[in-house]
């Protein structure tokens, strides 16, 4: 094992990183699309040398624009070379600007390599007896290793010194030259000598020494023993001035004459304002936070000023800031009735107010309030806590007196609001009997209506991404893992700038987001007319829950337990010995080794893949694969759902209550989370039977209302083929009427098969399956799929049209967009990568159809909610959203009229070229109604 004592001097081979990362994992993107993957990976190197050695001395070199003296000498070289890609080039400037902005001395000589300067280098350290430890992935820096040399491949995290040269190519680095010259290397056009690879090579020189030396004893060459031996001196002989040019290229140049000296590698201190903007830009959060972190107090917005009655960290100052920095923040903690009153006058002159609540738990159905904060105005905020109880904890005033002097001001709906998730703090106020009203801006809604693709839209993503700034995280101040505080164990000093600048934050984003938002009529229709009064109907959704039967689900527990044991053992004696089937390392030995079965992809680290999709096509032909399938999806089923489902069971109300996220998926759907709704399979009879658990009340039914193949409706609105407007006008089976247009045939003479292969045809397009997809899909040639796929787009050219041209547009924007204004970025949708290219044109067709499906359900639940808010006694309680279906609790003897009702408000939500169609079931359960 090589180790390095000392502090090296280290020499990183920058443009043999920049390649590697470019195309290596991950191919990032920030959000307006330009590609920073390759800066990333870089810069990751670096500073994990600089972790690793904390060097004092340290150069980047890259090779400079132009020819080199090899051209020169050979005007081939390099000639093979493709131009560098756009996506890589573009990351250049900005990557160079980080390395200098951390303090590292950048290096580009004309007229040489980056090779050779980082040789002229090493062997001026050498001479110097210092240690110098060169950090690249060329192979051909092997011959710069000596006993002062070593080699550090930070990817792979190895070392190489002279041994380790040896034991890695046959030969000492005394030998690198010539090893490299007898194989040559296509990608620098570098010829060699034709035949000779690896093992020639190193046959060759451990057997004769230097190409010098095998020239003298050209009659010894037939002796060795290598395939080729007998035919290598005419080979030898006749390629001798190629060699003699392949030894000349390959050898690196250690005498450059440089412009600066050893002593000018000195590692400088980091400009961490420039870093900071720099990492802004690529969107490196994690790096942001941990530069603004670093920052020097007086240069980044303090976080409190010390008042004579209030409580404020020994950080704080009560001092002018210097010319030029932000003013501190006024951040007050509210312990006494004067400075309440104080508080609650200012916030009912004020305009806008930003809101939030601390509490003990994340879940809005156990929380228990510990204070709240608001701010006025940019910089002042005020903390009111009202259950610290931690021992020494100051006195403060009653939660239910704050409450009942707040209540007015929460519950007056002309007192207007704004909050980063507010729907969680409206459901915590809903458990002391305030239901919050006023709210008009949401800064995690406004972030996600904005860019949903742009970034995390939690507050601290949202402050380093928008406003620059750090924030005080709740780890901060109350610790991680098992013995993490609860917030009314915090201290009040610490908890009271935590809060106060949550409140501060939101505010200061609201005033950056909105402003951006309303440059867009559209995005400013999705905020105010469906994001935000989806609000207080999902908290209440929430907050009612489901009823679900926990006897039947656990007798379904221990029925897929005992298919899973069995599908176990069969699994084992297919492969002959028993095994981890959740282990992708053994189940990769058992299907690519032990069973040979074909490798459909592989992992980022090259190893066969052994995800889902993967064993999914698998099984279409294998055993043990379709075992594997079966075997995880009933795992899953009883580890999220029929075990769990039980174990979320409310203490009080004896329901499950799911949380609902508006801000996670891209296209604007919902997602619920403990427990997930949106994934309980429909096709399977295991996931109906889970359905089967949710469950009516006494004297209720469950009703089910859900749209019809509304992205195919909405495919036809947006293309405006004639054809599908037609099939649609006069409610004919879409399925139906595309198999008789694509294999021309009667309406009344479709077949069963020719519909499937019509449905799979129609949804397969809107999600952008290729020809080779709807192949395996439906177990035909890929050459008979594309006839289907030919003959579609001929009877439904309108559908083609419209594909042409939403690529176009997202190729020409960076972003589609819904029938409501919605936008939908596609930050590859330039990539230089072709399948990352695809890819985001295959989300830019599906995107405006999802989304919009995405807009109209949420519309319908307005809807819907409003229709049901008018009654005085309501017979009906929306209780889940799921995909393109609404859920409902109905009063047994009114399901009748509630059902109509619900079809027509959900049909007439929104417009379309084409009819909306909702149908509705009924039944004592979910799958029952469905």
């Amino acid at each position: 094992m090589v180790s390095i004592s000392g502090t090296p001097l280290i020499l990183v081979d920058g443009s043999s990183y920049l390649f590697r990362a470019y195309h290596s994992p991950p191919h990032l993107t920030n959000s307006r699309g330009e590609a920073t993957g390759a800066i990333y990976g870089v810069v990751n190197m670096l500073k994990s040398l600089l972790r690793q050695y904390q060097p004092t001395q340290m150069a980047v070199i890259f090779d400079a624009k132009g020819p080199t003296f090899r051209n020169d000498m050979y005007s081939e070289y390099k000639a093979n070379r493709p131009p560098m890609p756009d996506d890589l080039r573009s990351q250049i400037e900005p990557l160079h600007r980080i390395i200098e902005a951390m303090g590292l001395p950048l290096l580009c000589v004309s007229g040489v390599e980056a090779d050779d300067v980082i040789g002229t280098l090493a062997r001026q350290a050498s001479a110097q007896g210092r240690h110098t430890l060169i950090s690249t992935g060329d192979k051909d820096m092997a011959q710069l290793v000596d006993e002062h040399v070593t080699l550090i491949n930070t990817m792979t995290n190895t070392l190489l010194d002279p041994q380790g040269v040896t034991d890695k190519f046959g030969v000492g680095p005394e030998l690198i030259i010539d090893y490299l010259a007898l194989m040559g290397d296509k990608v620098d056009n570098i010829p060699g000598l034709p035949g000779v690879g690896e093992k020639t090579a190193a046959a060759l020189l451990q057997g004769l020494g230097s190409i010098a030396q095998i020239y003298q004893q050209l009659d010894k060459v037939p002796t060795l023993s290598f395939r080729g031996a007998k035919t290598m001196v005419a080979k030898l002989e006749e390629f001798r001035a190629q060699l003699e040019l392949s030894y000349q290229l390959a050898t690196i140049k250690t005498d450059v004459d440089l412009p600066y000296q050893l002593t000018d590698l000195m590692i400088k201190t980091a400009n961490n304002g420039q870093l900071a903007e720099l990492y802004k830009q690529c969107e490196f959060r994690r790096w942001l936070s941990e530069v603004l972190d670093n920052e020097p107090a007086a240069a980044k917005p303090q976080t409190g000023a010390a008042q004579a009655d209030m409580f404020a960290s020994s950080d704080e100052t009560d001092s002018p800031p210097d010319e030029g920095n932000p003013a501190p923040d006024t951040y007050l903690t509210v312990l006494d009735e004067a400075a309440f009153n104080s508080m609650l006058q200012q916030l009912n002159r004020c305009e806008l107010a930003a809101f939030d609540t601390e509490t003990t738990s994340l879940d809005y159905m156990q929380a228990e309030l510990v204070g709240l904060s608001v701010a006025t105005a940019a910089g002042d905020a005020w903390y009111v806590p009202v259950a610290h109880d931690y021992i020494g904890a100051p006195e403060q005033l009653k939660r239910d007196w704050v409450l009942a002097q707040l209540k007015p001001w929460l519950e007056d709906n002309s007192k207007a609001k704004v909050g980063q998730n507010l729907k969680y703090d409206q459901s915590v106020l809903a458990r002391y009997d305030i239901r919050l009203k006023g709210v008009r801006f949401d800064t995690m809604l406004e972030s996600y209506v904005l860019n949903s693709v742009a970034s995390r839209h939690d507050m601290d993503s949202l402050a380093l991404k928008y406003l620059g700034r750090k924030t005080i995280s709740f780890e901060d101040i109350a610790g991680k893992g098992a013995k993490q505080l609860t917030f009314n164990q915090i201290e009040l000093e610490k908890a009271a700038r935590y809060a106060a600048e949550d409140a501060d934050i939101t505010l200061q984003l609201h005033q950056t987001l909105w402003p951006q938002l309303q440059q867009d009529a559209g995005l400013v229709t999705v905020l105010q007319d469906i994001e935000m009064p989806l609000v207080d109907i999902l908290s209440r959704i929430e907050r009612h829950g489901v009823l679900i039967d926990s006897k039947l689900l656990a007798i379904q527990s221990e029925q897929l337990a005992s298919r899973i044991a069995e599908l176990e053992q069969l699994a084992y004696e297919q492969a002959g010995k028993p095994f981890n089937l959740a282990s992708p390392k053994q189940l990769q030995e058992i299907l690519f080794e032990q069973m040979k079965l074909p490798v459909l992809k592989k992992t980022p680290t090259g190893t066969p893949s052994t995800a889902e999709d993967v064993l999914a096509e698998l099984a279409l032909e294998y055993e043990f694969p379709k075992l594997i399938t079966e075997h995880r999806g009933l795992s899953k089923l009883k580890s999220t759902y029929t075990d769990k489902l039980p174990k979320m069971q409310n203490p009080v109300t004896g329901r499950v209550h799911t949380s609902y996220h508006q801000a996670v998926a891209a296209t604007g759907r919902l997602s619920s989370t403990d427990p997930n709704l949106q994934n309980i399979p429909i096709r399977t009879e295991e996931g109906r039977r889970i359905r089967q658990a949710f469950i009516a009340p006494k004297g209720k039914k469950i009703v089910a209302v859900d749209y019809s193949q509304i992205e195919l409706r909405i495919m036809a609105h947006l293309s405006q083929d004639q054809a599908l407007l037609d099939a649609f006008a006069q409610g004919r089976d879409i399925h139906r009427a595309t198999a008789a247009e694509v294999f021309g045939v009667k309406l009344d003479d479709v077949t069963s098969d020719q519909r499937r292969s019509a449905k799979a045809v129609n949804f397969g397009l809107i999600y952008g399956m290729s020809a080779f997809g709807l192949a395996k899909q439906l177990g035909v040639s890929r050459s008979e799929a594309q006839q289907y796929v030919d003959r579609y787009f001929e009877r439904f050219p309108g559908v083609l049209n419209y594909m042409e041209r939403t690529r176009k547009q997202a190729h020409e924007q960076g972003y589609v967009e819904t029938l409501f204004g919605r936008r939908l970025y596609l930050p590859e949708i330039n990539a230089q990568n072709m399948a990352r290219r695809k890819g985001a044109e295959r989300a830019a067709i599906n995107a405006p159809m999802q989304g919009t499906a995405a807009d109209i359900i949420k519309k319908a639940m307005i809807v819907v909610d409003n229709w049901l808010q008018q009654q005085k006694q309501p017979a009906a309680t929306m209780i889940m959203q799921v995909h393109d279906e609404l859920v409902f609790e109905v009063d047994a003897d009114k399901v009748g009229q509630i059902k109509q009702q619900l079809v027509e408000l959900m049909a007439t939500a929104a417009t379309l070229d084409v009819p909306l169609l909702a149908e509705a079931g009924d039944g004592d359960n979910w799958d029952e109604a469905h």
